[in-house]
């Protein structure tokens, strides 16, 4: 009887618990499904579109136009008309050096032609020639001659002792004080032209097959990585170098804003191919998985993502080629991809609120 008294309580007790666990079994099963956690994603449809293959290398920006400005005379400075920066065309005055004694100069040898000149001409208006001397008559046009030489070199030096500019260009450097001794040949200024530059790379003897004059490229200089600009094959030497196994290339590269400077050092991209309406894909999209590269490819019956593996093909900037792994109406998780794994559910939300949702 008191063993049946203490097995009743135990029974009652499991059965009241089971009943219990059930219900609240069954009170918790749509929470849990109502709780099921998705993966914030950003999507993007594939798209078609040109792309390029380039080689990339290095140059440092020169000018084909650059002349060092020199003195052919000796003397003070006695004028700079121009400084570092400004602008000047093909004849512009620079500077004048002093050319006092130079002009003196002139000034006599124009006296000694004029004396020369007026005594032929009053020979010449004697009225019984045959009293003159023919000797004397060519001796004196001989002398006439070497005097207007004599003049005329000495009206040059006067002209050298006005320093001009040789080419148009931008003043690089002012090599000279006001005031200062310049010596003959001295270089006074440097002008450089910049509204052409010329890039200088050497490339890999394998590459030369690839190349033709003509040839476009880009120029992106390191000191504004933001900024690009627009080049071209000029020149191929005909010759590898023998220590280095390279050959030399010349880039035509307008300038007519002067944005780029001679000096420049720059990031050079030559294309070699494009392929017109191919499937690109954002390049961050790219997930780097078990050796190979992949996409997770979104399937909006399932909400959830497939992970595709994919062949990629040309890169340029911030997309990529693929080559074979997608089709062209698939839509892929451009953000939040590293975080999931084949056949995961996702939520597809807008950009802002991805940024947050990550947060």
């Amino acid at each position: 009887m008191n063993k049946l008294t203490t097995i009743a309580p135990v029974v009652l007790l499991t059965i009241t618990l089971f009943g219990c666990n059930a219900e609240q079994s069954i009170a918790d099963s749509p929470e849990k499904e109502k709780d099921e956690f998705l993966i914030p994603v950003e999507v993007d449809a594939v798209a078609l579109s040109d792309i390029s293959s380039y080689y990339s290398t290095t140059a440092t920006l020169e000018s084909p136009q650059e002349s060092m400005v020199v003195s052919r005379l000796s003397g003070i400075v006695e004028s700079l008309v121009v400084e570092e920066g400004d602008q000047v065309k093909a004849g512009q005055l620079l500077a004048t050096v002093d050319a006092k004694r130079q002009q003196f100069d002139l000034d006599r040898a124009q006296a000694e032609v004029e004396i020369i000149e007026q005594e032929l001409n009053r020979l010449r208006k004697i009225e019984n020639q045959q009293f003159l001397s023919r000797d004397s008559l060519a001796k004196l046009e001989y002398n006439l001659q070497a005097a207007i030489a004599n003049r005329d070199l000495a009206a040059l030096k006067v002209e050298e002792s006005q320093i001009r500019s040789p080419i148009d260009g931008v003043v690089a450097k002012r090599l000279v004080k006001l005031g200062n001794m310049a010596t003959e040949y001295q270089a006074l200024f440097q002008i450089v032209d910049e509204t052409e530059l010329h890039g200088i790379v050497h490339l890999p003897e394998q590459q030369l097959n690839y190349l033709r004059l003509g040839q476009h490229a880009k120029i992106k200089p390191t000191a504004n990585k933001n900024s690009e600009f627009d080049a071209s094959v000029l020149r191929i030497s005909p010759v590898i170098d023998a220590n280095s196994g390279t050959f030399k290339v010349t880039l035509a590269i307008p300038n007519e804003q002067r944005r780029l400077k001679a000096g420049m050092f720059a990031r050079v991209q030559l294309k070699y191919d494009t392929r017109e309406q191919v499937i690109t894909v954002p390049i961050n999209a790219i997930v780097n998985q078990d050796n190979g590269q992949a996409l997770f490819v979104m399937n909006n019956d399932t909400n959830q993502v497939n992970r595709k593996q994919v062949i990629t093909g040309y890169r340029e900037g911030n997309k990529v080629e693929i080559i074979e792994g997608l089709n062209i109406d698939d839509q892929i998780v451009v953000r939040g991809q590293h975080n999931l794994k084949d056949q995961a559910k996702v939520e597809v939300i807008k950009p802002l609120q991805t940024a947050t949702a990550q947060q």
